[in-house]
């Protein structure tokens, strides 16, 4: 369990994924989020799909991004912004299903850098769910940058 430094965490979580057009464009939704957690889920949609049906693996790994990223976000102080350094994902199976489900948490919290782990299920008519994906994150916090906003 991990104790949040900025006690309004949530809606700072919530208002910075509202800005992200990228999260609009896959019509993907902030579901769940909590001190060094966060789930994103979204609906299958054939325009995100590759030859053959299952959602591109491009798409899979910009929801678990996110998820990986918020996740660290709700764990920095209230004037820092977040970016990626880098991660890995493991694609598991083909990402198919009525829809997808990333979930994103924190590892360690550092003062800059901090690790996620994340995996990405899929949903069938059931609710019966497969895991996708997994994800692990380097994630930065980021102060007084110009043209990176908290």
């Amino acid at each position: 369990m991990f104790e949040a430094q900025d006690s309004h965490f949530e809606k700072r979580v919530r208002d910075s994924f509202a800005r992200q057009e990228a999260m609009k464009t896959i019509n993907a939704s902030l579901e769940k989020v909590a001190a060094g957690e966060v789930t994103i889920t979204m609906p299958y949609q054939r325009n995100l799909t590759q030859q053959h049906g299952f959602i591109h693996a491009g798409i899979v790994a910009t929801i678990l991004d996110s998820a990986c990223g918020y996740a660290a976000f709700s764990l920095m102080p209230a004037n820092a912004a977040v970016l990626t350094v880098e991660y890995k994902i493991n694609l598991l199976a083909a990402a198919i299903g009525k829809k997808l489900s990333a979930y994103g948490h924190v590892i360690r919290s550092g003062r800059t850098i901090t690790v996620c782990n994340g995996e990405v299920f899929a949903y069938d008519d059931k609710q019966d769910k497969k895991i996708v994906a997994t994800m692990q994150s380097t994630i930065m916090a980021v102060f007084d940058r110009e043209g990176v906003e908290s």
